[in-house]
């Protein structure tokens, strides 16, 4: 195959990403051929920073221009109406996390509509999703980098060398809020915490137990049922009374706490966790206790470097980690964050299985799995049950 063409929409925090891990990619015939945004001005900001030299505000142009493979990196609501254009168009897809999800059907209310409705109406857009990339013959990729992150690839092999049964994941991602308007809207959000950091954590377990039951018996361990709670911390009357703030505020109709629990179809369980509401910087722990083992990851509070400023001044111009509130006392700087969360591997997989024809390591199917727990989280923290999913 000749160069991979890549058009890219949307030019946020993670399109920067991802374009500097296409820039890695310098043993592959890659080309970044052009980016659309809104304004057109940061479309072309953007294009001048990475060599992109077509531009637009329309993402329409990104499909007319002759690109094997488009990156949707915009919000989640427009995740499905963009793949499904691309698809039609006859392009491979990446899609960032999470694939799709509720996200209203002319409801002025949308965060109060019956979560056992946003369960079922979710499903049927993400089967849509996939049903649409099969018809069409491409490849619609789910970019969840957890899965590419070397130290949870690490943790899978020591997990499968032990040959022990995995009793029990606990994992979490933690931070101290989204600064993006669209987040704090379920409209264009489709939820809170559960629906932005939960899908690392929730991805991360579903596969694991997965492939467990592969290896151990030929057929995966699923997702029986699903218990949570969430919760809008910041609506606590005594942080409310508090200045200054140092957490994110002004959600609208989204939680910025959840805790999920997992019961797999083998007994084992997942306890997993996201939040908006915690500081130091963002925190990814993985921990993997075995029948014969016990494995703990830390993905970003690494202790490898660790310096000290009496003022935040001093490292002014070096990056230090991701959502740390202060550069002063101590911090722990990331060697290189993004090789650590896996997003340069995940990108590499993803060009090279539109080389090779092969499928990802992250496909659409467990964005859709991601999907049907969320929402099954969803529905039991408003009733106050567990929910029970359907058998495959």
């Amino acid at each position: 195959m000749g160069k991979i063409k890549i058009g890219m929409i949307g030019v946020g925090f993670v399109a920067n990403i991802h374009a500097r891990a296409y820039q890695k990619l310098v043993d592959l015939d890659v080309e970044l051929a052009v980016v659309a945004a809104v304004p057109e001005a940061d479309a072309e900001a953007f294009g001048k920073e990475y060599d992109i030299s077509n531009f637009s505000d329309d993402y329409k142009d990104v499909l007319r221009a002759g690109v094997d493979l488009v990156d949707l990196c915009v919000p989640n609501h427009l995740h499905k109406p963009f793949a499904i254009k691309a698809a039609e168009a006859g392009k491979h897809i990446i899609c960032e996390k999470p694939l799709t999800g509720y996200f209203g059907e002319g409801e002025e209310a949308v965060g109060t509509t019956p979560k056992a409705k946003m369960f079922e109406s979710a499903l049927r857009n993400a089967d849509e999703m996939i049903e649409v990339a099969e018809k069409h013959g491409v490849k619609l990729m789910y970019a969840e980098n957890w899965l590419y992150s070397p130290v949870i690839q690490k943790a899978k092999r020591l997990a499968e060398a032990s040959g022990g049964t995995i009793l029990e994941i606990r994992a979490r991602e933690c931070h101290s809020g989204s600064h993006a308007s669209y987040a704090k809207r379920w409209e264009y959000s489709g939820g809170g915490a559960l629906m932005r950091l939960g899908p690392h954590p929730i991805g991360v377990a579903m596969h694991l137990k997965s492939q467990e039951g592969i290896r151990r018996d030929g057929k995966p361990i699923i997702v029986k049922s699903v218990t949570a709670e969430t919760s809008d911390m910041t609506k606590i009357n005594s942080f409310q009374r508090e200045s200054p703030k140092w957490l994110v505020t002004g959600w609208e109709d989204v939680e910025n706490w959840c805790t999920v629990i997992l019961t797999f179809s083998d007994g084992s369980r997942g306890v997993l966790s996201a939040s908006d509401n915690v500081l130091g910087g963002m925190e990814d722990t993985l921990q993997i206790c075995l029948s014969n083992a016990h494995i703990k990851c830390d993905m970003t509070h690494s202790n490898m470097v660790q310096a000290y400023a009496p003022d935040p001044s001093i490292f002014e111009s070096e990056y230090i980690a991701e959502k740390l509130e202060t550069k002063a006392g101590w911090s722990y700087p990331s060697i290189d964050e993004e090789w650590l969360l896996g997003y340069p591997q995940e990108i590499r997989d993803f060009v090279e299985c539109v080389i090779h024809d092969r499928e990802p390591l992250a496909d659409a199917h467990l964005g859709r799995q991601v999907v049907q727990v969320i929402y099954a989280a969803y529905q039991s923290a408003e009733e106050g049950r567990r929910i029970t999913l359907a058998t495959p």
